[in-house]
């Protein structure tokens, strides 16, 4: 398990917040019955289809934009303390997991389960459910994501361009595997 920083602890606070306020909205929609469950998921396929496209596309560019990112954290001028790196590698590591729950949502959500006659319809509102539930992880999660990588940034900017003493900027050089 990955130590986090008070920077990503706070992200990931800011996505469960998200994922609760987008959950409190579909919890206040009630119970409904099989029926109006399987309206409600032929109406909100295509924007979760949607929502899983640009969670994928977004999580692979962020994922492509972290390579410069240790490019340019390798290339300064200032010496990284370890815990930059593990920044990092958090970010990299929840972007991924959201990449590929975002790829297998997107193949489940569009098998036509709407159009099939052998589907009890009780099994539509558990399904609707589910669909509401996935979509807030993910978007919660993209929320931390992007957090998390607005927190590296900042320090980024702060140790690179303004030059400032910041606490991930490392007195000496430490050897490989030495831990400051």
């Amino acid at each position: 398990m990955i130590k986090l920083s008070k920077y990503n602890q706070r992200a990931l606070y800011g996505g469960l917040i998200a994922a609760l306020i987008t959950g409190a909205g579909v919890f206040l929609l009630g119970n409904i019955s099989g029926y109006e469950a399987k309206n409600l998921i032929k109406s909100s396929l295509p924007g979760i289809n949607m929502l899983c496209n640009t969670i994928v596309l977004a999580s692979a560019t962020i994922l492509a934009l972290l390579l410069t990112l240790l490019g340019i954290s390798s290339g300064s001028k200032s010496i990284l303390k370890k815990e930059h790196y593990l920044q990092v590698m958090a970010i990299a590591k929840l972007d991924t997991i959201l990449f590929v729950v975002a790829i297998i949502l997107f193949q489940v959500f569009n098998i036509p389960i709407t159009e099939s006659e052998e589907l009890p319809s009780t099994w539509y509102s558990t399904i609707y459910w589910a669909t509401l539930f996935l979509s807030t992880l993910l978007s919660g999660g993209m929320v931390s994501v992007i957090l998390m990588l607005y927190n590296t940034v900042i320090n980024m900017i702060k140790i690179v361009g303004l030059g400032e003493d910041h606490p991930l900027v490392s007195n000496g050089k430490p050897k490989v595997g030495e831990s400051e």
